[in-house]
């Protein structure tokens, strides 16, 4: 049994900032922070055309755009490292920046200045003998093929993600150990603009075409550079990844268990069947049909994805959700999609359940279907962390999440679970993905700055981190 790689995360678009040296605007630039009302944040993920003209406009360094900021990893990137090194992790997962390489996107030359920085970035991690794990698209994409294409529903995007995938492989491919082609790939069905870069109406009604296609491409993209990364002999495995949400039917009803199928077919299995198993699944047909959905999808595009499906099957996981035929029931928030109420369960600040046990769940779930290693890519707790008189940052509950979790991935191992590696998501304070919220910190260090970007942006770090390089430790 092979002992479990502990890990940290993060992506480019929340961590570097640094809208600057050449970087190009991308999509997550164009999200806006607003002030929330609720725990509901979707409306920072819906973006309209009038949303993205009026982004166009802004400063470079518009705080209101926390992304053009994020932590100012850009400027603190050998200070963060030293961090992280110390913390003791075995491998670190960091996504690439398409619009620091390409600006554009449609550039024949990458940004001499954004390759210097991944240079600096990797070489570091790899004289301090840290295993690295690149993401290379994160759900960041550059704003002119969004101007041009419409995002991802247009194939000739698959072209231009092939350029930029195949020089980060060809650049990096000695150095990394594992390579995740698309971040969290079912997000482009819950939330097209993050996932695909589809730009819905002023309604926020999106075409079930375009998001299905734009998967689709997607999944071509993914099995193409998994294809051209084992042709010149990379040693890195080659990885998928889903967002994974763990149903639990809310009553032992026949009725509640078939929706609770359903619902893990279509928002957890769909993309995770074409990337691991080479093919749409049994269910997808009916789908597509019910839908009006009519895929482009090719002989070539067929054998592509059966030749190179994925070496590992990696899933994000912060909560269970509860599904039912009962659609009237309180409803909570969650990663990318709302739940039903699970009145077992305690939740965090911004209504989230907390569900260690369904972590483990949902590991023996993705590895019985797959039968391949599997990791955790995501897991963590956002939360409200304040400087105590001390300059301290006790979060204890921080502390109990991971502990809870890890210990579940434990479990998990010791029941015959192949999994390869747990990351903590994110090992340092970004601004969150959902609510665009500086103040929602995931990180075992904490970053001075608030939801307007007001701050020294100076590195302190919380108690979990020592927590956490004790636990590493005794692991190793």
């Amino acid at each position: 049994m092979n002992r479990i790689l502990w890990g940290g995360a993060t992506a480019a678009s929340q961590y570097e900032g640094g809208l600057c040296d050449g970087k190009g605007l991308d999509t997550q630039d164009c999200r806006r922070w607003i002030p929330r009302t609720a725990n509901d944040t979707v409306q920072t993920r819906l973006l309209t055309q009038d949303d993205v003209e009026n982004a166009k406009e802004a400063r470079a360094d518009d705080a209101v755009y926390p992304f053009r900021v994020g932590s100012r990893g850009y400027e603190h990137w050998k200070s963060d490292l030293r961090q992280i090194i110390d913390l003791g992790l075995d491998i670190y997962r960091l996504s690439i920046s398409w619009a620091r390489l390409f600006p554009t996107g449609f550039e024949d030359e990458p940004n001499p200045v954004g390759v210097a920085y991944y240079d600096r970035v990797i070489r570091c991690l790899t004289d301090a003998g840290i295993r690295i794990f690149i993401t290379i698209n994160h759900y960041a994409l550059p704003l002119a093929i969004v101007d041009k294409y419409g995002g991802w529903k247009h194939r000739d995007v698959i072209d231009l993600y092939l350029k930029m995938a195949k020089y980060v492989v060809d650049r990096w491919g000695s150095e990394v150990d594992y390579w995740l082609p698309i971040n969290e790939i079912n997000a482009g069905y819950f939330s097209p603009f993050n996932g695909l870069g589809i730009i819905g109406n002023d309604d926020h009604v999106y075409d079930y075409n375009s998001v299905f296609n734009g998967l689709h491409y997607q999944m071509v993209a993914s099995a193409l550079i998994t294809e051209y990364g084992r042709d010149i002999g990379v040693p890195g495995k080659f990885v998928c990844m889903v967002s994974c949400f763990d149903y639990y039917a809310l009553h032992p009803t026949p009725e509640d268990n078939m929706k609770l199928v359903h619902d893990e077919q279509i928002n957890q299995w769909w993309c995770a069947d074409v990337l691991a198993n080479g093919e749409y699944g049994y269910y997808a047909g009916r789908f597509l049909s019910e839908h009006n959905v009519e895929l482009d999808i090719t002989e070539d595009d067929r054998d592509a994805m059966k030749l190179n499906t994925c070496d590992v099957v990696s899933f994000s996981y912060y909560s269970s959700s509860i599904c039912s035929v009962d659609e009237k029931r309180e409803q909570v928030p969650g990663n990318l999609v709302a739940s039903l109420k699970n009145p077992n369960l305690e939740a965090t600040a911004w209504g989230w359940q907390i569900d260690p046990i369904g972590l483990r769940i949902a590991a023996h779930k993705v590895y019985d279907r797959y039968r391949k290693p599997v990791m955790v890519a995501e897991n963590g707790l956002g939360a409200r962390d304040k400087v105590s008189p001390d300059n301290r940052i006790h979060d204890d509950y921080r502390i109990s999440y991971l502990e809870h979790h890890m210990n579940q991935v434990e479990l998990a191992v010791r029941e015959g679970v192949d999994v390869e590696a747990y990351f903590v998501w994110g090992i340092i304070d970004i601004v969150s993905a959902g609510s665009c919220e500086m103040e929602k910190r995931y990180g075992v260090i904490y970053v001075d700055a608030d939801n307007e970007g007001h701050g020294s942006y100076n590195r302190l770090r919380k108690d979990s981190y020592y927590w956490l390089h004790d636990f590493i430790a005794t692991r190793k």
